[in-house]
């Protein structure tokens, strides 16, 4: 996919059940897509509240919605009144197979892969979360995009990144503190882009360029004179889709897994297996 277009009827939808999810569900894996800012209700005059809607009515996310919210709601984890769902952060809604066949009605059994960040508290108290969650804060709390006037009296960059700073010092512990996370649960901070350094003909996909990705698990590799090891190897984004492959046992592998190291080395020795 070369655009950030929504999968409803363009050219991004992908018609192949050659992608992770498909894999996991083939082996009997279950697995979840925690989206914030979707399933919401609408008050009397048609604006959206911060408030979810029944089971009964959540539909396939297959189109990103921004806005503001009614009077009177506000976003629970930085307080501020907007909305932003991005389905390009969504992947498992790229893929005919599941999202439903790009229904967005309530006729949709897919629709249920899909949950209400909202949701995520319950699961991980009740043990309802899946073998493989995929988590996505809107576009302000994941760090992609800057709160209209700023957040907490920072604009540009450096509000971005505290927006999503906070919004991992909030989550993060409740996941740490569910019985998912003990039971040998692994938590993957992971970023999907990076950028340019504003140099002349500067390209931002060169490699180069690194972006952080973030373990956090009982099996992760010991610190280093103190602090958290830091890898030199070089991992791609394939090297996460090598890793679940090896973990969950589903091959064979996709598109450039088939070509990049796994994970292990951010590991203790053996936590991560060798093949599918």
């Amino acid at each position: 996919m070369a655009s950030d277009a929504d999968p409803y009827t363009g050219p991004t939808n992908q018609d192949t059940t050659a992608h992770l999810v498909a894999l996991l569900g083939k082996a009997g894996k279950t697995w979840k897509s925690y989206q914030e800012d979707i399933d919401l209700t609408k008050n009397g005059v048609g604006q959206l509240t911060n408030v979810v809607l029944p089971q009964s009515e959540w539909t396939s996310p297959i189109n990103s919605i921004s806005g503001i919210f009614a009077p009177g709601t506000t976003n629970q984890w930085n307080g501020s009144s907007q909305y932003n769902y991005a389905v390009k952060h969504n992947p498992m809604a790229f893929f005919t197979d599941s999202n439903g066949g790009n229904d967005a009605t309530t006729a949709n059994p897919a629709r249920l892969q899909y949950v209400p960040l909202q949701q995520l508290l319950t699961d991980l108290a009740t043990g309802n979360v899946a073998d493989y969650n995929w988590i996505t804060p809107n576009q302000f709390n994941d760090q992609h995009t800057t709160l209209s006037g700023g957040y907490k009296a920072l604009t540009g960059d450096p509000a971005k990144i505290l927006q999503g700073d906070d919004f991992l010092r909030q989550i993060i512990p409740i996941i740490m503190a569910s019985d998912a996370y003990k039971n040998h649960g692994v938590i993957v901070l992971w970023w999907d882009e990076s950028e340019g350094d504003g140099v002349s003909g500067d390209n931002p996909d060169e490699l180069d360029h690194t972006i952080p990705e973030i373990i956090i698990s009982e099996r992760a590799h010991a610190n280093v004179n103190g602090l958290p090891y830091a890898s030199t190897l070089n991992h791609t984004h394939s090297s996460d889709l090598r890793t679940w492959q090896n973990v969950f046992h589903v091959g064979p592998y996709l598109a450039d897994a088939a070509n990049a190291i796994d994970l292990s080395d951010l590991f203790k020795p053996g936590a991560v297996p060798k093949k599918p």
